[in-house]
């Protein structure tokens, strides 16, 4: 619309002078003819006897008659010689000079000592009332008049041209948002499929955007399938790798059984708590990422209390307290089976390290969203922070484990372009704040 708008002021900025120059050239031609007129006149009542002019009291045109008329008329002779001039031309001092030069008719322009401009019609007379005659018959006209009737003409151009110009802009802008009805359509759409509300884009849109909706919904349903198989291959992947490794584990602890083979039972069972960790770790890594066209919205809330409610029957014994302080309506822009393994991850270490006291908080910022878990534990050194983040490192060795939730907490919200920040806690323990951007 803007650029229509620009185009549509150049237009009319470059079409106002063109107009004004096509109104002064046909205001002109009309002045012309109207002096040419007015010497038609006074040559129909000019007579010659004894070879000289005579031209009558009263003219036919009443406004050469008037002493304050604007009809403005000369004779001269050949030699240029004023031998006539009508009553209106009596105010003035004009001093022009016909040329008597043989052309016949001219028509111009002249500017008098004292500023003025007339127009000037000037026509050689050589057959008089059948007589020969030499004269120049002349006819003028002030150029004010003109100048006036030229400028009241632009006045009306600029108004004209504006309530066009206005009239043009809101056609512009009625068309426009018409035409571009069809794109808006296919923007919800698009949101929609975002949202996880419409699964592909509809064929209902003007011809020219068929084919790029084809290719969003064939690019759509590609990732769909890319995905689905991937997530199967992992499972296969995962499932083959279990037997191998159940089967150096119990190589392992019958060569635990002997005493010369301790040593290296316990190199080969390390080890393949090693393999083990790294191929939970990047198969959990690879099946959690985000996906490229599809924005998610999960309810937090189902997701907090079946989570809850497995860890309180896992750590009965300890009776944790767990305080949710969500807005209502609380939606987290993240895959559902990312925001169990994330907070899965989070809930469980708070479960196991808290006192008896775990916070769940969501709160909108201007920025996006921020979600903590907080509990009252004995917290993480500000040295160990950064640390703990990584695969395979633990604080807590009294407890099982391998070391590698964090680390997928930390892929999965890096995966989603959020942040994820560890503070001291209110409550006394850890506080993980994960702060999702706005979309």
């Amino acid at each position: 619309m803007l650029a229509a708008t620009i185009l549509a002021v150049l237009f009319m900025l470059a079409l106002l002078p063109a107009m004004q120059g096509a109104f002064s050239l046909a205001l002109q031609d009309s002045i012309e003819q109207r002096l040419a007129s007015d010497v038609t006149t006074l040559i129909s009542a000019a007579r010659v006897e004894n070879n000289r002019l005579q031209m009558p009291a009263q003219l036919p045109d009443e406004r050469f008659n008037l002493t304050d008329g604007r009809l403005l008329g000369y004779i001269y002779d050949r030699e240029g010689n004023l031998v006539w001039r009508s009553k209106g031309t009596q105010e003035e001092n004009i001093n022009y000079k016909p040329r008597y030069d043989g052309h016949g008719n001219e028509f111009g322009r002249i500017r008098e000592a004292n500023g003025q401009e007339f127009f000037v019609y000037d026509v050689e007379v050589k057959l008089l009332g059948g007589k020969n005659a030499a004269f120049s018959i002349v006819t003028l006209q002030p150029v004010r008049e003109y100048e006036h009737t030229l400028e009241g003409l632009r006045e009306n151009l600029y108004l004209g041209f504006g309530a066009a110009l206005l009239v043009l802009l809101a056609l512009l802008w009625i068309g426009l948002t018409w035409g571009l009805q069809a794109l808006g359509r296919l923007s919800k759409e698009l949101d929609e499929i975002e949202g996880g509300t419409r699964e592909s884009l509809s064929e209902q849109h003007p011809r020219e955007l068929l084919r790029l909706t084809g290719s969003l919904n064939r690019l759509l349903h590609s990732e769909r399938e890319q995905r689905s198989r991937y997530r199967d291959s992992l499972d296969d992947l995962a499932h083959s790798l279990k037997t191998p490794l159940a089967v150096l584990q119990g190589v392992s602890e019958d060569m635990a059984q002997r005493t010369e083979n301790r040593e290296q039972a316990w190199v080969l069972q390390n080890q393949i708590e090693r393999m083990s960790q790294q191929i939970s770790y990047q198969l959990q890594r690879a099946s959690l990422r985000k996906s490229g066209l599809v924005r998610h919205q999960v309810s937090l809330q189902p997701v907090l209390q079946s989570l809850c409610d497995t860890l309180d029957k896992v750590y009965r014994d300890k009776r944790v307290r767990v305080a949710m302080d969500l807005p209502p309506q609380c939606y987290m822009p993240i895959e559902q089976g990312a925001l169990l393994e994330m907070m899965g991850n989070l809930l469980e270490n708070a479960y196991r390290l808290c006192l008896g006291e775990v916070r769940i908080s969501v709160r909108q910022t201007l920025s996006g969203i921020e979600l903590c878990v907080e509990d009252d534990g004995p917290g993480v050194p500000p040295d160990q922070r950064a640390r703990i983040l990584q695969r395979g490192e633990r604080l807590d060795r009294q407890h099982p484990g391998q070391g590698i939730g964090l680390a997928v907490v930390k892929d999965i919200i890096e995966s989603y372009s959020a942040k994820l920040t560890l503070d001291d806690s209110p409550m006394g323990g850890a506080a993980f704040r994960i702060h999702f951007p706005a979309v």
